[in-house]
């Protein structure tokens, strides 16, 4: 079992109520591959929501407490997005899910690249927060990008 971002498999649960639909991420929780998640949801954030970004570090500053997730108006959202990522990772071992399938850039979801906390969609190297948790706990995250372009569903 994988789990995978819910905005990818065309849920409207975007910052903006809106989806980043991936066809093959769809065809994986369609063929019961693949159960879907919104870590931000599940760290009681509404839909939709002002965009947040990671201000002064990354995911694994947030996790270490040395990094805040904040929205564009400066609200701290760092403990709703902990929250958020612990769910996230409870349903990945309910699901004995050992990869997940994440959004890219995001703050939740990133892997490799998110935005730098400026609000400016500059990149810095680093994970979301629920990327960083459930890579510590040994889920391989395979990224947006991966799947269009390297993987096919069936390679999961």
């Amino acid at each position: 079992m994988i789990i995978i971002s819910a905005c990818l498999a065309g849920i409207n649960c975007k910052y903006n109520a809106e989806n980043n639909y991936n066809e093959n991420a769809a065809l994986l929780i369609a063929k019961c591959k693949a159960i879907p998640i919104c870590p931000e949801q599940l760290g009681g954030c509404p839909t939709p929501r002002l965009p947040c970004e990671i201000f002064g570090g990354t995911g694994a500053d947030v996790l270490n407490g040395s990094a805040r997730v904040i929205n564009e108006e400066g609200d701290d959202m760092t403990s709703k997005f902990i929250k958020g990522a612990a769910e996230s990772l409870k349903i990945a071992k309910l699901a004995g899910a050992k990869k997940a399938v994440l959004k890219d850039k995001s703050p939740s979801c990133g892997h490799g690249l998110i935005c730098d906390g400026t609000f400016s969609n500059k990149l810095i190297r680093g994970n979301g927060v629920t990327a960083e948790l459930l890579e510590r706990n040994g889920i391989k995250i395979i990224s947006e990008s991966e799947l269009s372009e390297k993987l096919r569903p069936e390679d999961l």
